[in-house]
């Protein structure tokens, strides 16, 4: 066994402890979920950052916003994704003295098994071609919701996790194939609440409220912006309770359940679109914002 000279152990025992905090501080990256379904939220962090890096889920550009300890950014899976494994790329930016790094792994997609689902409704709402009148009031729904879910990316305007709405039994989960009178109308992209009229809707999570509206589809609609790239929706709500323009925090009354709009009985449709999709939100609510999920990717370092 070697035996060190005294003089030498100091040093000795600096290296040691500046070669185990490099380790430390290498960049980890990490999923939430690990393994996914199409139509699902994906929560990507990158600990051990000082700078924002970049990247991409397949070939969606990720967006990330400063956290403590690094950055996340909340993207989402199309439904028509194939399942199998999704490449995730993060590209960390030179600083003086370091090189630059990547961040590679793969997400787990798995097949998502939607249910389909036969619904009665009135014929006005299956109608192949609306009346003028429903046209010029549906292409305004469409401009209205357009413009609400063009806000400005900016960093979380929530501290906590996601909730439910209100509590209560799911009558139709995401992804639902949806046939109206015997005719494959649409799928669906949200989770419907059972609920009487005017038992109370509240706020997922703090934010902005940036639509107020009765539609023709939805019905009394209120939309919410969390920041992230990242909406909550409450549609056929028999009353709203906010404005335009408000701000909510997590557990805020925004409204009552209702049977407005295209509807087959009293409930509450939950949305929740992340990057320009519409997601589930029963993944929403599973993702810990504040935690750093477990390792998923490798890490190697650019020559």
């Amino acid at each position: 066994m070697h035996i060190y000279p005294l003089r030498r152990l100091p040093f000795l025992l600096l290296a040691l402890g500046l070669s185990a905090l490099a380790a430390e501080e290498r960049p980890l990256l990490s999923l939430q979920p690990v393994a996914a379904r199409p139509g699902d939220p994906v929560l990507v962090t990158v600990r051990g950052l000082a700078q924002a890096p970049t990247g991409t889920l397949g070939e969606r550009p990720l967006r990330f916003y400063p956290v403590r300890d690094g950055f996340q950014a909340l993207t989402g899976l199309a439904v028509e994704q194939v399942p199998g494994q999704v490449p995730v790329k993060v590209s960390v930016p030179a600083t003086s003295g370091a090189a630059p790094t990547e961040l590679s792994g793969t997400l787990d997609v798995v097949a998502p098994g939607w249910p389909e689902r036969r619904l009665k409704v009135a014929n006005k709402f299956v109608k192949k071609k609306p009346a003028p009148e429903v046209q010029a009031r549906m292409e305004a729904d469409r401009a209205a919701f357009a413009a609400a879910f063009a806000q400005s990316f900016v960093a979380p305007l929530f501290t906590e996790n996601f909730a439910w709405p209100r509590q209560d039994t799911i009558t139709a989960p995401y992804g639902d194939l949806r046939t109206f009178n015997g005719k494959k109308q649409s799928q669906h992209f949200g989770t419907d609440l059972r609920g009487a009229v005017g038992v109370p809707v509240y706020s997922a999570n703090a934010g902005t409220v940036v639509m107020t509206r009765d539609a023709y589809a939805s019905g009394n609609t209120v939309l919410v912006y969390h920041g992230a790239g990242l909406y909550t929706a409450y549609f056929h709500l028999s009353a709203t309770d906010v404005k335009d323009g408000q701000r909510v925090e997590r557990g805020q009354l925004l409204g009552k359940v209702g049977a407005t709009g295209r509807v087959t009985g009293p409930h509450l449709h939950w949305g929740v679109k992340v990057d320009d999709l519409w997601v589930d939100g029963e993944t929403l609510l599973e993702l810990d914002f504040n935690g750093g999920g477990a390792p998923a990717v490798t890490q190697r370092d650019k020559p």
